[in-house]
């Protein structure tokens, strides 16, 4: 037996295959554009991977997930299970050609959701403050950070082109901070005074103040989604002063937003998990310690693998197959 977990993230589409004792076969990556142009077939390369036939369950993420608020059946879900693709970062049309060739192989499959103010099984102070908090990934990042630590009381830090912070309470999410609100990603981040003033004055659009409002905005980096860390930590490395103050910044916003967390937690917190191709990073600084200096040593840091949206989801499907009726607080439906 093979389960599938499926991370549809900012610049790709990952893929986890695991085998039915929780042993990972293989993690692998499509690209947003490669998939929209037809260069790579995330259905082929599943094949080349695996004998189809032999996948029980997919659990299947895409992009806000507010459209649903139980983990679904893919065949029951309207809409691919959100509102609206509009502000939610650059669209490329990537995922939908990965999600639209998923569907032709007739896998079963399940949809995670997002996090969200229909969301029933979150903190109710959460629902009304925010309309949205996480995409589903970061439900199945939390589930693998659950697996990977046995902790009850945590927050997850997940810290790649966007930066959400997920509070885990008694084992189940209680509510998170989404991207355009809190703390700085590499790309994204919340919207300033100065950037509200500019898309009132029709200079610039909400999403695409959005999409540049991360550490890039600092170091001055306007390219490809898909580049942007790499220039960024390239600029880093060869001592760019620009982007020793972008990181700087966005490393000081999470340990903002986590001590903001640490404040609603009613619990003693376990740690606090690191994740996300920055929150993992040993190389050209290490995310951990450079974190850890606002802490002085407060937490148990715990980093997990950069892939833990695909491993994650690859998890629930198994959990989901061998019959678990909630993940982390979320209600599985699949009858």
């Amino acid at each position: 037996m093979v389960f599938i977990g499926m991370d549809h993230g900012t610049t790709g589409i990952s893929f986890c295959i695991m085998s039915d004792d929780g042993e990972i076969n293989e993690v692998f990556k499509i690209g947003r554009e490669e998939s929209k142009k037809g260069i790579i077939s995330a259905s082929e390369e599943l094949k080349k991977r695996i004998n189809l036939e032999d996948v029980k369950l997919m659990a299947i993420t895409y992009a806000m997930g507010d459209g649903i608020n139980q983990i679904l059946p893919t065949s029951k879900v309207k809409d691919r299970g959100i509102l609206s693709i509009n502000g939610a970062g650059k669209v490329t049309g990537g995922g939908t050609s990965v999600f639209s060739e998923l569907e032709k192989l007739n896998i079963p499959s399940i949809m995670i959701p997002g996090l969200h103010k229909n969301s029933t099984s979150l903190n109710k102070l959460f629902r009304a403050a925010y309309s949205h908090q996480a995409s589903p990934e970061k439900v199945s990042i939390s589930y693998n950070a659950l697996k990977e630590t046995g902790w009850s009381n945590f927050i997850v830090a997940d810290i790649s082109s966007n930066s959400v912070n997920i509070l885990v309470e008694n084992g189940k999410i209680k509510g998170a901070i989404d991207a355009c609100l809190g703390a700085m990603g590499v790309v994204h981040g919340p919207l300033d005074l100065e950037m509200i003033r500019d898309i009132d004055e029709n200079n610039a659009s909400a999403n695409n103040c959005f999409s540049h409002a991360g550490a890039v905005k600092i170091a001055e980096i306007d390219d490809k989604v898909a580049n942007m860390k790499n220039v960024l930590l390239d600029n880093y490395s060869n001592g760019d002063v620009k982007a020793k103050l972008a990181i700087d910044t966005l490393i000081m916003t999470v340990a903002m937003e986590i001590a903001g967390l640490d404040v609603v937690c009613e619990n003693e917190l376990d740690g606090i998990v690191l994740t996300g191709s920055i929150g993992s990073a040993t190389e050209p600084f290490d995310f951990k310690n450079e974190i850890n200096k606002y802490f002085k040593d407060k937490y148990q840091l715990k980093v997990i693998s950069h892939e833990s949206g695909a491993i994650g989801a690859a998890q629930i499907a198994m959990d989901v197959y061998s019959g678990v009726e909630e993940i982390l607080g979320v209600e599985v439906n699949i009858s």
